[in-house]
Parts: C-alpha cells; structure tokens; sequence
C-alpha cells in the first residue's frame, strides 16, 4: 500500500477524533495543531548533513558550504545524491525525498542543513515519511523554496523548523550570529536585531528600506517564508495556518504586479485576515520605479496591506540578502511594528 493510500486510510480512522475548519479556498480540512517538538540545541563537533530537496548545487557552492561549517566547529555529511543531476533538481523526487528522510533515520546526523533552495521541495511533500520525522526530531534549517519543508513538517510533525540561511549562504557574519543564538544557545527571550548594513549600497536602495505599514503590536507563533511558495500551498493539504500568527514574508526578482498578485490572493485567505501581524524581510530585486504604467514595491504593499488593519513592517533582516536571521516556525514571539522589532518569546531548541 502507498504511503498515500495509508495516509487516506489513517486519516479516515481518525476522522471523528480530528477537529476541523474550512478555508475560504474549499473543503480542504484542517487538522488541529500536533505538540509541539523542539529540537536538541547544537553543539560544537556536532554532524551536520546536508541535503539539496530542491535546485542541484555547483561543487564550488558545495566545497564552500562545507569549509563555512567547518571553521563554525561542525562536522559535516552528505550523501552522493546531493551531487546529482536531474533536469533542474538535484535528482528524481524519490531520490530527494529518500535523503530527507535518510538524514532524519541516521542518529549520527545532528542537524539538517539544506544545501540550497530553489524549486522541488513541493513536489516531493507527499513522499516524506511524516511519522519518521517526528520520531527522529532535529533542526531542519532553510530558506526560499525550502519555505515548503519547514512549514509542512511543522504542520504534519509539530517539530520547530528554522527559516534560515542555506548551505550556499551561511558564510554571513551576522547570518552565522543567529545561527548560533537561534540553534546554539537557547534564550527564554531573543531579539532579533536589525542588521548593520555595511555596504552603501544597500543604503540608497529601495529595496532594503525599513518602514511601518500599520502600527501596532502583536504576538503569536511564527509561520511564513518565500511569499511565493506561501502562496503556492494555499488550497493543498500543506495550506498554512495563519489564525493568531506572525506572519513572515519575503521574495526575491519578483515584479511589483507579481507581488500584488500573490498578496491579493492571500489577502483572501479567512486565516491570513486573522493573522497577528505581518513581516516582510526584505524583497530583492523586486522593486521598480514608479512610472505612468507601473507601481513601487512599497505602493503595492501599502495598497495590500495596509488596509488589513494587522500590525505589519517591510524591511527586517531576512530573506535572500547576505544578512539571513534565523527564525524558528512555530516559536512563539512578539512583534512592535512601529518600533520594527521582533522578539523571540521561548526557546526553539532544547
């Protein structure tokens, strides 16, 4: 029997047991939320296995990934499959799930590292093994499309995930600070500080703007990622939750009209409208300048947003930008938009 047809079949014995609510995308039924897992906080000379669910890695990206977590005091694993070559993906979706899967088994593997993003990670969701994930719970960290993976297993597991940075960027000074304070040295409570931007450029570009859309101050768990795979779950089994969330967005060479369209869809999402507040990180490459024919960023924001009357900032220091904070999923946190600050509330790991 496929894994599916046992999913199906387990899902219809529990059916009485479950607790659901409709989502203004259909019938699609939503679970109640699994405890949450933390998982074990690293450590130096822990093991590290790095996997590639999405795009396939360049051996010099690779070779890279791997001396950055050296000098961070890691050890390092990774199957052949992450050398693969398969269209655009690292390999088949069997094979990249098989590693996903493998990573989590192996009790020697301290943590999972994805090597980099890129498109894959949603077609291989109804091939990991769920109840292996949550029985065998360590850090999973990414960004980007890797967005697909954290949230989904949060959903189906209950185990913290980490929207961090990836293999191919994890050699950042300040993305490596909240690597370690995130994974490393678990606080009760952990601001996460607004990067010093060092280059000039990044000053006189719009992009990396920091501004209020709506005042205000919340407080929930964390959910969110790459505002297109966000979008992309919606009306599938993998649909976040945003009910009494803080939600958290970014994207990178997306047009403001392509912005505007994903954000008119989530704004017609039931959960989205109640969630507790919104974060975008900064969203490269995706501004434009105003002309007869076209909006800003920020005017497409603003236009979005801004009316949803939910606390909501632009501009915090995470998403494909050197400088990536790690944010766990699910951890709960607290948020003052007019002040721009974000603020873990637990530990995400134990």
């Amino acid at each position: 029997m496929s894994k599916r047809r046992s999913f199906l079949k387990s899902a219809t014995a529990l059916g009485a047991a479950t607790l659901f609510h409709q989502t203004s995308w259909g019938n699609e039924p939503i679970s109640s939320p699994k405890p949450k897992i933390k998982p074990n906080k690293l450590k130096p000379g822990d093991t590290i296995g790095l996997v590639a669910p999405g795009f396939a890695i360049k051996p010099e990206k690779l070779y890279l990934a791997l001396e950055a977590l050296g000098k961070m005091g890691f050890k390092t694993y990774h199957t052949d499959r992450i050398k693969g070559n398969y269209g655009y993906f690292s390999n088949t979706d069997e094979e990249r799930a098989k590693d996903v899967n493998e990573m989590f088994a192996n009790p020697d593997i301290d943590a999972i590292l994805c090597a980099r993003g890129g498109y894959g990670c949603t077609r291989i969701l109804d091939l990991l093994d769920y109840e292996l994930i949550e029985n065998n719970p360590k850090a999973l960290i990414g960004f980007s499309d890797i967005t697909a993976l954290i949230n989904s297993i949060y959903k189906k597991t209950g185990l913290v995930c980490f929207h961090g940075p990836v293999g191919s960027t994890i050699d950042d000074e300040y993305s490596q600070a909240y690597f370690k304070k995130v994974l490393m040295e678990p606080q009760e409570v952990l601001p996460i500080k607004n990067a010093i931007l060092k280059d000039p450029k990044q000053y006189r570009n719009s992009e990396y703007y920091r501004y209020t859309i709506t005042p205000g101050v919340g407080q929930g768990e964390l959910v969110g990622g790459s505002l297109t795979l966000v979008t992309a779950m919606i009306g599938t089994p993998y649909e976040i939750d945003f009910t009494d969330k803080l939600v958290f967005l970014e994207d990178v060479e997306e047009a403001p009209y392509r912005i505007d369209r994903m954000l008119t869809q989530l704004s017609e999402v039931d959960s989205f409208l109640k969630a507790k507040g919104i974060i975008f990180g900064v969203c490269k490459g995706c501004d434009r300048k105003r002309t007869t024919d076209n909006f800003t960023l920020r005017e497409v924001i603003m236009d979005r947003i801004a009316p949803l009357n939910i606390p909501a900032v632009y501009g915090m220091s995470f998403g494909h930008i050197p400088q990536n904070s790690t944010l766990p999923i699910g951890i709960e946190a607290s948020f003052n938009a007019y002040k721009k600050q974000l603020r873990l509330l637990e530990a995400a790991v134990c």
